[in-house]
């Protein structure tokens, strides 16, 4: 059992493997688009290629775990090579070498945070892991929250900057994970495959519902990730430290009051506070191309805390919906569509951005990208909440909306 301290260590752990994953989006223009004379769609390419390899990479991490055992030694060596691959970017060279070398280190950044997850679930008994993963989760969401403004600031005169801070933050890490870290009793189950996946979904249908609200969050995502940055310094010609700034104060709410909404959504109706948070979020999206400069430090807090409404409550649904047996499932089938979500949020940005501003300008272009993202939230939050509805007033667990849905 891990003691208090090493719990820490996790955290720490979590945020150290998180923050580089932020530190180049306020700079993303220069970095990619500027750098290597890219369209706007390969400069979004940037930001999911990673996520690709990250959905090859998690069943292999559970893979080898199983298989060889210790899991602080290959947390170690993925984050050597991740620490090697933002190296690697900041050297000149071809576009598609670029690529090629972040599609590498979205595989080690997640065989590495795959393991950690795995580490934490069995770092202390069942009625304690509460207070691991909430350590670990708080770290995850901090480092993603922090990692915009320092990278705004460092990239402010090189670009290539939070590059070399990520490789150190991330090869620190992996000293850490050398020195510190230890096997524990758990075992992290290995990842479900797209059969096991279409599986559950045949059998219970009403499943359908978290897993296309966690596909549609990280979609909206990715537009922060890619479109959005790019947007502020084509758009309202702002810096990279104020680009920063501006995701952190997304971010931020998101992290924060993700666990009190969380608790809310426990005492209260799941449809009311996820559809009513997913279609509060969705408007505020599809609005992100009409606002003045001064309006935007307001508008992000909004955001963000609207994000923070629908996060918890869609995990607590999927667990509502699926029985005990197949919950692991349901849960990482919740996984691999937020992950299918972040790959194409950032290339679908792209693409519409670009297509709409050669006919009517980069400002309808963006507006039009945030519109689509908006749009598909508002009209799943209204699609849904029937369903939930239904689901809420005949089911008691596994009760028996539950087992018509699966007929």
């Amino acid at each position: 059992m891990y003691p208090a301290w090493r719990i820490a260590v996790l955290g720490v752990m979590a945020w150290s493997m998180l923050l580089p994953v932020t530190l180049p989006v306020p700079v993303l223009r220069e970095l990619v688009a500027e750098r290597f004379g890219v369209s706007e769609l390969l400069t979004s390419l940037f930001m999911s290629i990673n996520m690709v390899g990250a959905v090859l990479a998690a069943p292999l991490a559970g893979a080898l775990a199983d298989r060889f055992g210790r899991r602080p030694l290959l947390i170690a060596f993925a984050l050597a090579l991740d620490a090697l691959c933002f190296l690697g970017l900041t050297r000149e060279g071809p576009f598609p070498v670029f690529l090629a070398i972040r599609f590498v280190e979205g595989c080690a950044h997640i065989f590495a945070l795959s393991l950690l997850l795995g580490l934490a679930s069995g770092a202390r008994p069942e009625a304690q892991r509460g207070l691991v993963m909430g350590a670990t989760g708080s770290g995850l969401l901090l480092g993603v929250a922090s990692g915009a403004p320092l990278g705004g600031r460092l990239g402010a005169e090189d670009p290539v900057t939070p590059l070399y801070v990520g490789a150190a933050v991330v090869a620190g890490a992996a000293v850490l994970a050398l020195l510190l870290l230890r096997e524990t009793a758990g075992r992290e189950r290995e990842r479900p495959g797209l059969r096991e996946i279409a599986h559950l979904v045949r059998a219970h249908r009403i499943v359908a519902i978290p897993l296309l609200f966690a596909f549609a969050d990280r979609f909206t995502v990715g537009f922060f990730t890619s479109t959005f940055p790019l947007f502020l310094r084509n758009i309202h010609e702002l810096p990279p430290p104020r680009i920063g700034i501006l995701i952190a104060v997304f971010m931020l709410p998101f992290a924060v009051l993700s666990f009190p909404f969380g608790i809310l959504s426990q005492r209260t109706s799941r449809a009311f506070v996820l559809c009513g948070g997913s279609f509060a979020y969705g408007c505020l999206v599809a609005s992100l191309g009409f606002w003045p400069t001064e309006g935007l430090l307001g508008l992000m807090l909004a955001t963000g805390t609207a994000a923070a409404v629908m996060f918890v409550p869609s995990m607590l649904f999927t667990a509502d919906v699926t029985p005990e047996a197949v919950r692991t499932t349901s849960m990482g089938a919740f996984n691999a569509a937020g992950s299918l979500g972040f790959i194409v949020g950032p290339l679908t940005g792209g693409l519409v951005s670009q297509s709409v501003a050669e006919a009517h300008g980069w400002a309808a272009g963006y507006a039009a990208a945030f519109a689509v993202a908006g749009s598909f939230k508002i009209l799943l939050a209204l699609g849904a909440f029937g369903v939930i509805r239904r689901f809420e007033r005949t089911s008691r667990g596994d009760g028996p909306f539950l087992s018509r849905s699966g007929s």
